[in-house]
C-alpha cells in the first residue's frame, strides 16, 4: 500500500512539475545509500537494548516470573 501511494504521488508530481519528478527519481537511490550507516545503527541499538532486557530479566525469569509479551514495532 505504501509504494502504491508512492507511486501515485510521484506520477502526481511528473504531472504538475516533471523536472522536480526526475530529480527525485534520480536523487532516490543516493538518498537510500546515505541512510544505510543510520539504519544499521538502529537496528544495532535495537539488538543491544533487547539483549540488555533479557539479561536484567534472567534471574526474574529464573525464579519464576512470567515473560511479558515481545514489543512489536510496526
Amino acid at each position: 500500500m505504501k509504494t502504491l501511494f508512492a507511486l501515485l504521488a510521484w506520477c502526481v508530481l511528473l504531472v504538475l512539475c516533471w523536472p522536480l519528478a526526475l530529480l527525485a527519481l534520480v536523487a532516490w537511490p543516493f538518498v537510500w545509500l546515505l541512510s544505510l550507516p543510520f539504519r544499521l545503527v538502529g537496528i544495532t541499538f535495537s539488538a543491544l537494548f533487547a539483549f540488555l532486557h533479557a539479561v536484567l530479566m534472567l534471574p526474574a525469569r529464573l525464579l519464576g516470573g512470567r515473560p511479558r509479551a515481545p514489543l512489536v514495532s510496526a
